[in-house]
């Protein structure tokens, strides 16, 4: 009985220690490419966490179609980290105590929403509606639309073939 404890503790602090390290590729994926000039209309909070909530809706949809050990948990960990970042993020822009769980709210149906569109379209494959749905998010520069969506594309397959190397 405690021989069981302790292997699900140790196998919590694993996928744990899994979802850190994907978290921190994601920021980093996420704050290169962000800092690309001109393809961004504004470069601030709003457009870093669209870019990152691609990014992180990117790997939690490979590491559901791969079916990985304990996707679900990582998947569960690298949400409640964004979760937490959020709240560190936003207090940091100077939203006070009363006010910070709205605000919180507020992003995590956003990443909900992302999350249910980008899904629903990766399954089917419908890159053009996909492409529309970025493209009204309104955070793209214009000029650099078609550009932006074919390295967002090649991420995607870049970020599956990451994950096949290192967990299969």
């Amino acid at each position: 009985m405690l021989a069981s404890y302790f292997k699900l503790k140790k196998d919590k602090d694993k996928n744990k220690y899994k979802a850190q390290d994907i978290y921190k590729r994601i920021l980093s994926l996420s704050g290169n490419f962000t800092n690309f000039e001109n393809y961004f209309i504004k470069k601030d909070f709003n457009t870093s966490f669209e870019v990152f909530s691609i990014f992180i809706i990117f790997y939690i949809k490979n590491l559901k179609e791969l079916k990985l050990e304990n996707y679900q948990n990582i998947n569960q960990i690298l949400i409640d980290l964004l979760i937490e970042d959020l709240d560190y993020s936003l207090r940091e822009q100077g939203i006070g105590d009363m006010s910070i769980g709205k605000y919180v709210k507020k992003y995590v149906k956003k990443f909900y929403y992302r999350l249910s569109i980008i899904d629903k379209n990766l399954d089917n494959s419908n890159f053009d509606e996909l492409s529309l749905f970025l493209k009204n998010l309104d955070f793209i520069n214009n000029d650099h639309l078609d550009e932006v969506l074919k390295k967002i594309y090649s991420k995607y397959n870049e970020i599956k073939l990451e994950l096949k190397n290192e967990f299969i």
